[in-house]
């Protein structure tokens, strides 16, 4: 048992990029797929760097608040934005708290704000 706790403590030294490459390598050794196991081993040696991403948030929600009085411009601007049909786009449009994207980077989401501000909505980045 000794020896796995030894283990266990150097690969919690290991960066993200290290441990990409252990993954890699096992994935091609033993012919396996670590999916689901590589973002459970990444969450214990992410722990700090959680803190720091709570102060630069690097993914956000697009969420309309209100579609404004042009709503066919908005409605345009979803369609253009997700590549959705247009009653979905027009769904969008009309609920209020509907996220137009989600888990989107930051210059991304601010240009899908500007775009659907431009177009008369009411946006929030989440």
């Amino acid at each position: 048992m000794a020896d796995l706790e030894k283990l266990v403590e150097e690969l919690g030294k290991l960066s993200v990029v290290e441990a990409a490459e252990l993954v890699s390598k096992l994935e091609e050794t033993w012919g396996v797929s670590a999916a689901a196991p590589v973002a459970m081993a990444a969450a214990p040696s992410g722990g700090a760097a959680t803190a720091d991403d709570a102060e630069e948030k690097t993914e956000f929600d697009v969420i309309i608040k209100d579609a404004g009085p042009k709503k066919i411009e908005v409605i345009k601007v979803i369609r253009q934005l997700t590549s959705i049909g247009l009653k979905e786009a027009k769904d969008m449009a009309e609920a209020a708290g509907s996220k137009v994207l989600e888990q989107t980077g930051k210059e991304a989401a601010n240009d899908a704000k500007a775009k659907l501000e431009a177009a008369g909505a009411v946006v929030e980045l989440g």
